[in-house]
C-alpha cells in the first residue's frame, strides 16, 4: 500500500526532519548533512527512502542534485485519513453521552 511507505519513510526522526527541512526550501545532499549529525551517505539513503516513498522529488544541475518536497507525494496519505474523518463526529457525540452518564 502507499500509505503504507508514506508511514514507513516518515516514521523515522531524521527522515521526518529531512522533511521537514526539505519544505521550507530546495537544498542539496551537502546542505541538508550541515543539519544533521550522520554521514552523506546516510542522508542519500534517506533521501532516497524518501524519493521512493513519493514525498521528495529531485532535480539534477550539473553534477549536483538538489531536493524538494513534492506536496503531491502526501495525497495518499490525506485521501487515507480523508475516508475515515467521517467516523469521528458521531464517535465523539457518542463520548461526549458516555461521558454525561458518567457524571451522574
Amino acid at each position: 500500500m502507499i500509505e503504507t511507505e508514506i508511514l514507513r519513510a516518515l516514521a523515522d526522526p531524521t527522515r521526518r526532519a529531512i522533511f521537514e527541512r526539505l519544505a521550507r526550501r530546495e537544498m542539496s545532499v551537502s546542505e541538508l548533512k550541515a543539519g544533521f549529525d550522520v554521514s552523506q551517505p546516510a542522508i542519500s539513503q534517506h533521501l532516497a527512502a524518501l524519493r521512493g516513498a513519493g514525498l521528495v522529488a529531485e532535480r539534477r544541475e550539473g553534477r549536483f542534485a538538489y531536493y524538494r518536497v513534492d506536496p503531491k507525494g502526501l495525497t495518499p496519505l490525506v485521501n487515507w485519513i480523508d475516508r475515515y474523518r467521517s467516523f469521528w463526529p458521531a464517535r465523539i457525540e457518542k463520548l461526549k453521552d458516555v461521558l454525561k452518564g458518567m457524571d451522574t
